[in-house]
């Protein structure tokens, strides 16, 4: 008759000390035991009993038995395959056996063959094979392969990832490290186990979800901020932070997914790559791509913004490519102005140019936490396919042998349109850079100049408050520049640009959609908001710094023949400073005004509306923006080339 659940089945205390046997059995005895039947069935029925609800009062001995046996695996890996039998293995074993064995009792009869005393003088191979399930060694049995412990079932694993959940941090920590354990075996046939004879790397995934399942819906991306970076190890959220709803929430999810990427990254590489697909599908797949793709503009937001940080933390390789193939997909060939965007990739570069500005911000610091991932398929995607064959430059006339040869900036028409009727003059050049006998020593400096002087000096407010930035921007390009040629230094990019084919290509050059809605926002820098402005030139800077030449050609070079039809990064400045010279005449006292936005912005003075104050924030951007391109383009061209391996410039000097 069974019991109620006011009458346990045990005595009060007694799975605690039940518990505390075994752990100190299993540890203390030197000889291998969870070999044996009569050992490791009790062991398994154990892990059953054990709470899976946190807050059991056996959560303390639960843990330090679980130590125990993950230890005794990452000793032995063949352990692994006698701890996780499930109810449901041991009786298809148990029916297997008795239709071939002869009819005597079968844990009787191995426990008998199996005795403590002649054990060591046995064969170990022989040893493994009558005293429990086959070694690892050799190909599983059919019945165990394939997750076998479903959802009302108990073993190790269950057991690990309930103690996870504790409420007692100290205990939830352990529990962790002891999943560690298990997923870092050296053995690749206990690792194949583990991921094809249970359900590890899903539950581990599944619960994942389940944190993200229990955030608030709408989250603000500013709120998201606060918490990125949080370690598995300290989850929770920091307490001097001002609280929001749903905190708590994120901290847990967020750890989580910590502690998924650490999994991936110290696990062997079968249960890694298993892992890694396992949160990509689960996660990535079913979970924040609908969100992605949702028509509520707050759902996009929410799981963009969410995404992001998931980026900033992800630090495994496997799991980094699988986030590569989710976002970008895996066809490589370039972009034709008439693909339909089919792939989430192309969804997310259009949400760059959403009709919400926050939504745009959102997805454009999503592509720029992408290319600071050291992995080649993100720049690649986004825009080196795109360059390739360098369609983009004028076939029929020969390039320059150097930058002498070409016009100057001045006899630019593009540049000189603005100017004819506004009685404006361009700005005069900044000091030169460092002299040097170098032949490139003009190149360089023309280059420089080209940014410096594209914003006339009645758009310049810098030099009225005594800094004029360039020092800085120097400076901080260079440690960027330095950091960006580190990571694709084994990517093996060529030194200079691909030679150039005589023929007409057979296609038109086509930027792609990721450069085409960057130019296109460029060019709206002027009518956009301040926080947009700031977040297209950042993600703009941070492409202009990637050493490779076609990015330097399309994206630095002010004097590129451009094939017709084709734009570059310098002739869409262009073009804006052409339209700023005819807003200037419009604008009362502009240059007084743009002073005080300036002023504003740095917090000099306090923030008051002011008619064009969109116009003016932008032309503040836009003055910043040259200053920074020029910056990155004398770091990376420095007089003796190449792209890498040169010393930076001196302290106050450029």
């Amino acid at each position: 008759m069974r019991r109620s659940s006011r009458h346990p089945l045990y005595p009060p205390g007694m799975r605690q000390q039940v518990f505390q046997f075994f752990s100190k059995v299993l540890s203390q005895v030197q000889h291998p035991l969870l070999h044996y039947l009569s050992v490791h069935r009790p062991v398994q029925k154990l892990l059953r009993l054990g709470g899976t609800v946190p807050g059991s009062l056996t959560e303390k001995e639960e843990v330090q038995f679980t130590s125990v046996l993950c230890s005794k695996i990452q000793q032995d890996p063949e352990l692994l395959a006698y701890i996780l039998e499930g109810k449901k293995i041991i009786g298809k074993k148990k029916t297997a056996r008795e239709s071939t064995a002869p009819p005597k009792d079968i844990a009787g009869y191995r426990d008998k063959d199996c005795p403590h005393s002649d054990a060591l003088n046995r064969d170990p191979g022989l040893d493994k094979e009558h005293c429990g399930v086959p070694a690892l060694s050799i190909h599983l049995p059919a019945e165990t392969e394939g997750p076998e412990n479903g959802p009302g079932e108990s073993n190790l694993i269950t057991s690990l990832l309930g103690l996870c959940k504790s409420k007692k941090s100290r205990l939830a920590l352990k529990a962790q490290e002891n999943i560690l354990l298990l997923v870092s075996v050296a053995s690749p046939a206990a690792a194949t186990y583990l991921t094809q004879s249970t359900s590890c790397c899903m539950a581990i995934a599944e619960h994942l979800c389940q944190l993200y399942r229990s955030m608030p819906a709408c989250l603000d991306p500013a709120d998201i901020a606060t918490l990125e970076g949080i370690s598995w190890r300290l989850p929770s959220a920091p307490s001097d932070e001002t609280a929001f709803p749903g905190k708590e929430a994120l901290a847990a999810f967020l750890g989580w997914f910590d502690y998924c990427d650490h999994l991936i990254t110290e696990a062997h590489t079968v249960v890694a790559d298993a892992l890694a697909k396992a949160v990509a599908e689960k996660l990535f797949v079913e979970t924040l791509q609908p969100q992605l793709l949702h028509v509520s503009e707050q759902s996009i937001l929410t799981s963009t913004a969410l995404l992001t940080a998931l980026l900033r933390q992800l630090r495994s390789p496997a799991l980094l490519q699988e986030a590569m193939t989710f976002l970008l997909g895996t066809d490589q060939r370039p972009a034709a102005i008439e693909d339909s965007p089919h792939t989430l990739g192309t969804h997310l570069i259009m949400h760059c140019d959403h009709l919400s500005d926050e939504i745009s911000i959102a997805t454009l610091r999503l592509f720029e936490e992408l290319l600071q991932k050291p992995h080649e398929q993100a720049i690649r995607s986004l825009v080196l396919q795109n360059l390739e064959g360098r369609l983009y430059v004028a076939r029929g006339s020969p390039e320059p042998e150097s930058y002498e040869d070409t016009l100057d900036l001045e006899e630019d028409p593009y540049f000189t349109d603005g100017f004819l009727d506004s009685g404006l003059q361009p700005s005069t050049k900044p000091p030169p850079a460092p002299a040097t006998s170098s032949d490139g020593k003009t190149a360089v400096t023309e280059i420089v100049n080209s940014f410096l002087c594209l914003v006339p000096e009645e758009a310049k407010t810098s030099a009225f408050l005594e800094e004029n930035g360039y020092d800085t921007y120097v400076h901080d390009a260079y440690g960027l520049f330095q950091e960006c040629s580190s990571r694709v230094a084994h990517w093996g990019w060529p030194l200079g640009p691909a030679p150039l084919d005589s023929h007409e290509p057979e296609r038109p050059f086509f930027e792609g959609r990721f450069l085409q809605v960057l130019f296109d926002r460029i060019a709206r820098i002027l009518d956009q908001p301040y926080s947009l402005n700031l977040q297209v030139t950042s993600v703009l800077s941070r492409l202009a710094l990637f050493p490779h030449p076609h990015i330097h050609e399309y994206l630095l070079d002010p004097y590129i023949s451009l094939a017709p039809g084709c734009r570059s990064l310098f002739s869409v400045l262009v073009r804006v400073i052409g339209d700023l010279m005819q807003r200037i005449q419009r604008v009362p006292q502009f240059s007084g005004k743009l002073l005080l936005v300036r002023k504003q912005l740095m917090g000099q003075i306090p923030r008051e509306h002011l008619d064009h104050q969109t116009l003016l924030q932008g032309v503040v951007v836009l003055e910043e923006f040259c200053k920074e391109l020029a910056a990155i383009a004398f770091v990376k061209f420095p007089p003796h080339g190449p792209y890498l391996n040169f010393s930076p410039p001196p302290e106050g000097q450029v």
